[in-house]
């Protein structure tokens, strides 16, 4: 007799669950002949295209060295592995059915064309608060590129993650698609980079940590989290950079890919802020200026001992000298970086000094692996700053003894510890992938 009650309460539990799964399928949109580009005002394709910058479309939905726009490019998570869209005008692989209704459902609610949910690797959930007028402007834009035919391959989603019907669960709990609101008290400018951090923007989408469920954690906003296996530093208070940022060396940073206090961006920035060199320039000092009051103003007494550190910088000529048992770190900085990062000049092509770098203050010393292993590019034969990779130079210990002494007298908070086991696992994880 004890059974019934639980078989009760677990056939109730399946009918609610049912219940909802079957409600919150969505209908699909109709297909239209895909229109022509005559169809789209030039102005209209040109703010889109700025926008889309903003949005890093082309960052997703390209596969390196691929055709534009075209989607196939894998996408890491940590429930498995999702293939970005096709969103080319192609009819049949791509969005050239899709109307301009069946695109901002995309866009705000997670939605296909033909009523299947996304994943949330499209970031859907900031997408949401995008107005009518941008959602239309980057749908004109991305209906007007080249149509690329590209089906993309199946998902590498384990059961139950490749059920999609089960985000309807996630939306039910972390999709907020309310609009934007501006706040009265901030200026239009404070207010537009608020709006484009939050939503073409996705800041949060890399800065912000994530639950077991993969949703960005609602009560912790630009606090810091991960991508492609890179530390992503907070954009608020806890910003570890030794130098506090401001909105002319964000703006400057965001712009060019690098700072003279601050240095390069690497890794998965490095994309972002070639596609920011492409937004209108007053947008981009908005997102600048937003974020740097995130950070906050530098209290005076603060401020006398950064420009001390900063000076202290532009003069150093001397290596830092080794303490016993830093030889081997010491001997390998002396004669493979010092001749960049050690001297007045911290303008590309020169480095920067290293005690001004945010990473060497990180609290893990992964994206410094990444760095020295494989070097700073600018990409596409862009300018930009350069370094040299040193992948196959040095074994996992001399590494581990160079970012020894690299925190030692470069960084701040914690020790770095492990090291040649960090650098062993990072070299592999590269070759797997």
């Amino acid at each position: 007799m004890r059974l019934l009650p639980i078989a009760l309460t677990l056939a109730i539990l399946f009918l609610v669950v049912g219940g909802f799964a079957l409600r919150s399928q969505q209908t699909e949109i109709a297909a239209i002949e895909p229109p022509r580009r005559a169809a789209f005002d030039r102005a209209l394709i040109e703010k889109g295209a700025r926008l889309a910058a903003i949005g890093n479309c082309d960052i997703c939905h390209t596969v390196p060295g691929g055709p534009a726009y075209a989607g196939n490019r894998p996408i890491p998570t940590p429930f498995g592995t999702t293939y970005s869209t096709n969103i080319t005008p192609d009819p049949d692989s791509g969005i050239g059915r899709w109307s301009g209704d069946a695109f901002r459902r995309a866009m705000r609610k997670g939605i296909a064309r033909n009523g299947h949910h996304l994943y949330p690797a499209f970031p859907y959930y900031h997408y949401a608060r995008t107005t009518d007028e941008d959602i239309d402007a980057i749908y004109a834009f991305v209906m007007t590129r080249m149509p690329v035919s590209s089906p993309a391959p199946p998902n590498a989603l384990p059961f139950p993650f490749n059920q999609r019907w089960i985000l309807a669960f996630w939306n039910l709990l972390y999709l907020d698609d309310a609009p934007f609101q501006a706040d009265p008290k901030q200026s239009a400018e404070a207010n537009r980079g608020a709006y484009l951090v939050h939503s073409l923007g996705h800041c949060g989408d890399c800065h912000t940590p994530r639950n077991l469920l993969g949703a960005e954690k609602s009560g912790e906003p630009l606090a810091g989290g991960e991508a492609e296996g890179w530390w992503v530093p907070p954009l608020n208070t806890a910003s570890p950079a030794p130098i506090p940022w401001n909105g002319a060396h964000l703006f400057t940073y965001l712009r060019q890919g690098w700072d003279a206090e601050h240095g390069a961006a690497a890794g998965p920035m490095q994309p972002v802020v070639r596609d920011l060199a492409k937004a209108n320039e007053s947008d981009v000092r908005a997102i600048a200026d937003y974020v740097a009051a995130q950070i906050g103003e530098v209290a005076p007494e603060r401020r006398q001992h950064f420009d001390a550190l900063l000076t202290h910088a532009r003069e150093r000529v001397a290596l830092p000298r080794a303490n016993p048992g830093e030889e081997v770190g010491a001997a390998i900085f002396a004669g493979a970086c010092a001749a960049c990062h050690v001297g007045p000049s911290m303008i590309p092509p020169r480095g920067i000094d290293l005690q001004l770098s945010t990473l060497m203050s990180a609290p893990d010393p992964r994206n410094v692996i990444f760095i020295v292993l494989d070097g700073v590019r600018p990409l596409d034969g862009q300018p930009g700053p350069w370094m040299p990779r040193f992948d196959d130079t040095f074994t996992d210990a001399q590494l581990a003894a160079l970012l020894s002494y690299l925190h030692a007298h470069y960084g701040n908070g914690p020790a770095w510890t492990d090291l040649e086991t960090r650098v062993r696992d990072i070299r592999r994880r590269k070759e797997r992938s």
